[in-house]
């Protein structure tokens, strides 16, 4: 698991900095007509941030052996997905319904927070 989640970390890495270089560049000017250039931005500051936790969680794994930081990751990973990929798709193609997701993200972002403290409490 640790590997899947390390993995994960760089390409989730990359892939912050490709979307974010594309929105600044190739879909400023629509996101900024659609008014949500600001939307755009927090999707891509919440993959990266919990990018690097989810980075942090595969490196704590080296010195915890915690089922609790497989979930962690697994949760971190999953709000990614669903958080900053609600966004992206609500910028780029204005289906509204998808703010209502957002918050599925946002709460397996939580969860994964929640789930690291956890491990690292218990490891003593």
């Amino acid at each position: 698991m640790q590997k899947i989640i390390l993995l994960s970390a760089s390409a989730l890495g990359a892939l912050s900095v490709m979307i974010g270089a594309f929105g600044a560049h190739a879909l400023k000017a629509s996101l900024e007509a659609s008014n949500r250039l600001d939307t755009f931005e927090t999707a891509v500051k919440y993959q990266f941030y919990h990018t690097l936790a989810l980075l942090a969680i595969g490196l704590l794994m080296y010195r915890l052996n915690d089922k609790l930081l497989d979930y962690a990751g697994l949760t971190m990973i999953g709000g990614i997905l669903v958080f900053s990929g609600s966004l992206y798709i609500l910028c780029l193609s204005g289906i509204r319904w998808l703010g209502a997701v957002t918050p599925i993200g946002g709460l397996l972002m939580i969860a994964g927070w929640v789930l690291l403290f956890w491990a690292i409490a218990r490891a003593g």
